[in-house]
């Protein structure tokens, strides 16, 4: 539509000016470019007004965001968080403001005024899109690649709930994936193991749609990114289609519908899109990280026959087209709730079930079946303990799945007898490995394979689906390659349990490559996320309690992979004390102790050793056992110092880690006792007792500090 054809419509209707609306009717065509160039525009506006932001994306792929939302999109804004609604995923989330636009247009709760307060102080419409903040932002994305592999854990949600509970004739968990997904994406690492695994798993319902618009922040994709990217893909096991005009809707049309038709690989449509389309930044990186100018707004909305002013303007015509949505979407959700009442009456039980899971409810009992561990010298390791405490209650609890990256042998996180999650049409070749039970989307174990950062993301998008608490496992020195998705998790407040074993310089002979000294505290620099790392087997159980209560927050377990003492709770404080982060384990029976000492994990053994050979010299000592920080923090004032007397400056803090963060509980005039080096390659015992982890190095620095 040119430019003075849509200044009549609009300018002959008089203007108003609350809601910037028109009453003139179009035909389907120019509706159609209407309603594309609002968005873009809108989302123009928005960036420069912050003068912030990435206009470039909106403009280019308005298009192809236009046509899913309004002819493929199952969504409802009046129920946002509706179950079986279709997941929208935007992963190139520096074009937010595309997305801003489309929630204001269709009907969320996301009014005008947020959208001119882009990337400002207290708006609902940040820089990068955050769940959360706003209905209709299903994950947080910004750091590339994240949200292309939250979508594939999204896809495998629908998938495994759909099998668990989906009958014949009663499809009750139903729905499509779709993201936006850009060059950047694509390179990411993290996206390349994400689509390796969803090509295996042949998950039909994921839909991505590739702004292909060949322009990074910094340069031209001929410069860095010239593989056949269909190729590629086709090589993962997705199902592949180009359409050469960003423009043409009916083209993108029909790749969606051939996409949904393709129900055994995800699908990957390439759209060929020019960033900053009709802008005088088209296909430029000038397009891509900064607002395109007041004079540059205006040559690009008369090219595009877009009236000047007023900015943040929505046609009449167009915001009916949008909010058509609304009650489409209600209407929509409505059958489904219908659809509920009549499956609820043929399958009570599962029914039950699966609302538990919608609402995030715990079956009552859930852990009734985890047995105490008695005391004992030689005990276990904390990692063969969480393997047994998992095996507990896991039948309890249905939405509870994940895997490892390719050590259930080692982090003992394997679901007996629950399965493998995976397509029936994989079953081939040699299946060593593999747990037994269902071979089907309905298995409880994710096999992911060596692919860390995948995992870490996939299980974001598992959680954020809804109805799954997802866990995945590893070794603690592999937790750097899942931390964006970890530091994601804490910032959107999703429940992913991590289980990271092998978690100290004990391990041993693999060396100082394997041996994390630095990563408890770089976990717990993490806001939100809560570390534990229990002493015992007991503490062991409290830990997973807690990891499965906690609502809106991650958990890191951090586990040893040698034996502690499982220590006799009738001689020291219950197990339960792990719930606040920290508790006295043994105390003096003097009316105050002379020393304390603190301890987490693994370490814990050591100064109740220790303790008792102090006590023999007639020294007052308290243990403390320390497993989260996070928690013990969140405890009262008096709380802390009934555990950490602020009278008692002689303490000692003994972990096999970095010492950085352990000052603000040894103090001042404390010891700690720790490795502020890297490891090296010996049997565990050996190395503790090479770095100083000894009954008698502990007790010569009390005495040091007790000056005796």
């Amino acid at each position: 539509m040119k430019f003075v054809d849509l200044c009549v419509i609009i300018f002959t209707q008089k203007r108003n000016t609350m809601t910037n609306t028109t009453s003139l009717a179009l035909q389907p065509a120019a509706l159609d470019e209407l309603c594309i160039n609002t968005i873009r525009f809108l989302s123009v506006d928005a960036v420069q007004k912050a003068d912030s932001g990435h206009p470039g994306m909106p403009l280019g792929a308005a298009p192809m965001a236009y046509v899913l939302w309004t002819r493929f999109l199952k969504h409802s804004p009046s129920d946002p968080h509706w179950f079986n609604r279709d997941r929208f995923v935007l992963s190139a989330g520096h074009g937010s403001a595309l997305l801003y636009s489309l929630l204001h247009l269709t009907g969320y709760d996301l009014p005008m005024e947020e959208l001119k307060q882009f990337r400002q102080w207290g708006s609902k419409t940040p820089g990068h899109p955050e769940r959360g903040l706003v209905p209709g932002v299903e994950v947080t994305t910004g750091p590339l690649g994240q949200g292309f592999a939250n979508g594939v854990g999204i896809a495998m949600a629908e998938a495994y709930l759909g099998a668990r509970y989906n009958r014949p004739g009663d499809t009750v968990v139903d729905h499509y994936t779709y993201a936006i997904v850009s060059d950047g994406d694509l390179m990411e690492g993290v996206a390349a193991e994400a689509a390796s695994l969803a090509g295996h798993l042949r998950l039909g319902k994921l839909i991505y749609l590739y702004d292909d618009n060949r322009i990074t922040l910094a340069s031209a994709t001929p410069v860095t990114f010239t593989e056949d990217h269909a190729k590629r893909f086709e090589s993962y096991g997705w199902h592949t289609q180009q359409v050469a005009d960003g423009n043409d809707l009916e083209a993108i049309d029909q790749a969606i519908r051939a996409a949904q038709a393709e129900t055994d690989r995800p699908s990957l449509i390439l759209v060929r899109t020019h960033i900053g389309f009709g802008s005088p930044k088209q296909d430029t990186c000038g397009a891509h990280g900064s607002p395109l100018g007041e004079a540059d707004v205006k040559l690009t909305k008369e090219k595009l026959g877009w009236p000047v002013t007023p900015d943040f303007l929505v046609p009449e015509e167009a915001l009916a087209h949008f909010r058509r949505a609304v009650d489409v979407g209600r209407q929509s959700s409505s059958k489904w709730e219908e659809q509920m009442l009549i499956y609820e009456q043929k399958y009570a039980e599962l029914s039950r079930e699966l609302r538990s899971l919608i609402n995030n409810h715990l079956p009552e009992g859930w852990d009734k079946d985890i047995v105490q561990f008695p005391p004992d010298a030689k005990g276990l390791a904390t990692r063969a303990a969480s393997g047994k405490v998992i095996q507990a209650f896991f039948k309890n609890l249905p939405g509870f799945i994940g895997g490892s990256a390719d050590l259930n042998t080692s982090t003992n996180t394997e679901l007996k007898d629950a399965g493998n999650f995976e397509s029936p049409l994989m079953k081939q070749g040699d299946l060593q490995g593999a747990a037994g039970g269902v071979w089907g989307f309905e298995g409880r174990n994710i096999q992911y394979g060596v692919r860390e950062h995948a995992m870490g993301a996939i299980s974001n998008g598992l959680a954020a689906h809804g109805g799954i608490i997802p866990y995945s496992a590893t070794f603690l020195t592999f937790s750097d390659y899942m931390r964006p998705s970890i530091r994601l998790a804490a910032l959107s407040e999703l429940k992913v349990i991590y289980v990271f074993t092998h978690d100290s310089i004990a391990m041993g002979e693999d060396g100082p490559t394997h041996q994390p000294v630095e990563l408890l505290a770089a976990l717990r620099a993490i806001p939100e996320l809560v570390v534990l790392r229990p002493a015992d087997a007991n503490e062991t159980i409290t830990a997973w309690q807690l990891a499965i209560q906690l609502p809106h927050r991650p958990v890191a377990l951090i586990l040893s992979r040698q034996n502690v003492p499982t220590l006799d709770r009738t001689k020291y404080a219950a197990a339960i004390g792990a719930r606040y982060g920290g508790y006295v384990l043994a105390d003096t029976s003097d009316a105050k102790p002379e020393l304390i000492l603190i301890a987490t994990g693994s370490e814990v053994g050591l100064i109740v050793a220790a303790q008792e050979k102090l006590q023999s010299f007639n020294i007052a000592v308290r243990t403390v056992s320390m497993p989260s920080w996070e928690l013990f923090e969140e405890q009262s004032q008096a709380y802390r110092d009934q555990v950490l007397p602020p009278e008692v400056s002689a303490r000692i803090v003994v972990e096999a880690g970095i010492s950085q963060g352990w000052h603000r509980y040894a103090g001042d005039k404390g010891v700690i006792i720790s490795i502020d080096r890297f490891g090296a390659s010996a049997p565990g015992p050996v190395l503790l007792r090479e770095f100083g982890f000894t009954v008698e190095n502990i007790c010569e620095h009390a005495m040091a500090l007790l000056k005796k």
